[in-house]
This record gives structure tokens, C-alpha cells and sequence, in this order.
């Protein structure tokens, strides 16, 4: 359990309208509308390669902008340099981790500590064994001890919203059960709009009561979580592994 949070930042709304993104003059998402509600948790699916990393990556400016707007609380992110998004409220926790490897774990979250509700007692509690290996360098934990770090890192930045990229990539089954509890946790006591991109769909649709599949850069589905759940064939459909 996560002890109660004081000073709650208040979620924030993300809403893409007919953003098309790539890299340099490729194109990987065209017309993507979304919209994330204040508090709201969303999957995000689908096979390899069809943009769901972009999406994010658009989000945080780290793409080319081909059309489209994207928002946040109404305010067009369109120019704001990625550092500048991430002080606007925006966590993101990379598919790469991307985590200080020759510093300290205690020196890897002191560099990303913004003031806030998120302390480091509070991802300590989430995390108990990054309490344990505070001193360790980062090339010194496991690949599932650097999935918490980074995760941990970006929640000390206090944002109201957090973007996560494939967070149980690589890890081991039981790593993945305990980072599936971590996600229940943040999204049932957090004031957090999240994001997840995932891989693993039965951690997606476990994770939130709506989903999006995207296939070829497009969104193909946004809806219940539970209609997919319940149906193996349709899902199958829809991320495209069979025709």
C-alpha cells in the first residue's frame, strides 16, 4: 500500500487531434485522434513496428510533426522542446529505461526529483528493493531493478501524467506479476492520467477499463478493455495476427 498522497497534482488532459508523426519525411502514425481524460487510464496494443512507441515519442517531441495538434489541459505542445514538456507535467518512462548507468541509484532519482507529492518514501513503497540497493550503481541492477528505477525516476518528477513504453519487456513471469500489482497500485491511489504501451495484452487489458489497438500507424479500436478480453479471436483480429 501507498501511503496517502498530500498535496495532490491534479491529472491532466492529453488529446491528439489528427496527428500524423515520423521521423525526418517517414510517416509512422497518420490521423491519430485520442483523447485521455483528467485521471483516466488507457492501453495502448498492437503488434511491432506499428507506431505505438511513436505515439509516445510524439507526445514528448522527440518526432517530426508532419499535421495534426498535440494538447495538453487545451494548450497546444507544438515547438516546446522535450525538457519543457516533462516541466509541464508530462513522465515518461522509456522503453530503453534510460537510466544513469555510472550513477548511484539514491543519485539517479535525486537528479529527476521535482518538489511534490511523489517523495522518495512514497516510490520506496512501491519499490522496497531500490531502498535496498540505494548505493548500487545502475549497471549494477537487474534489468527488472532498472525497469523500477526508471519507473520510480520518473514518478519524482510529479507529473500529472505519465507516459509508460513497454515496462514489462524482457523482464521474467514473476517481475512481471509484481510490476502488474505496481500499475494496480498507481492506478487505484494516484491522481496520475496514465498511459500504457505494453506488449504483453493481457497486462494491457487487465490495466485499464479502455484500450486502443493501434495497426500500420492507425488507431483500428478505442473501447472497453472487457469485450476484448472475452474475445481471444477478435483481439487476434484487430492487432492483425490473423487476417
Amino acid at each position: 500500500m501507498v501511503r496517502p498522497c498530500k498535496g495532490l497534482i491534479m491529472a491532466s488532459k492529453l488529446e491528439l487531434r489528427g496527428v500524423s508523426a515520423g521521423y525526418g519525411e517517414t510517416m509512422v502514425i497518420e490521423g491519430i485522434n485520442l483523447v485521455l481524460a483528467p485521471g483516466e487510464c488507457i492501453s495502448v496494443i498492437g503488434r511491432n513496428g506499428v507506431g505505438k512507441t511513436t505515439l509516445l515519442a510524439t507526445v514528448m517531441g522527440h518526432t517530426t510533426l508532419h499535421s495534426g495538434d498535440v494538447m495538453l489541459n487545451g494548450q497546444p505542445l507544438h515547438g516546446m522542446p522535450s525538457f519543457r514538456r516533462a516541466l509541464a507535467g508530462i513522465g515518461f518512462v522509456p522503453q530503453e529505461r534510460e537510466i544513469f548507468p555510472s550513477l548511484s541509484v539514491r543519485e539517479n532519482l535525486d537528479v529527476a526529483a521535482r518538489p511534490g507529492p511523489w517523495t522518495l518514501e512514497r516510490v520506496f513503497d512501491l519499490f522496497p528493493r531500490l531502498e535496498e540497493r540505494l548505493d548500487n550503481m545502475g549497471n549494477q541492477l537487474s534489468g527488472g531493478e532498472q525497469q523500477m528505477l526508471s519507473i520510480a525516476r520518473a514518478l519524482l518528477t510529479n507529473p500529472s501524467i505519465l507516459l509508460m513504453d513497454e515496462p514489462t519487456e524482457g523482464l521474467a513471469p514473476v517481475l512481471v506479476e509484481a510490476l502488474t500489482t505496481v500499475l494496480a497500485t498507481l492506478r487505484a491511489e494516484s491522481a496520475l492520467s496514465i498511459v500504457l504501451v505494453e506488449q504483453n495484452s493481457r497486462v494491457a487489458l487487465t490495466f485499464s477499463p479502455r484500450t486502443v489497438i493501434l495497426d500500420k500507424g492507425c488507431i483500428v479500436y478505442d473501447g472497453e478493455s472487457g469485450p476484448l478480453s472475452a474475445d481471444p479471436d477478435r483481439l487476434a483480429k484487430l492487432i492483425g495476427i490473423v487476417e
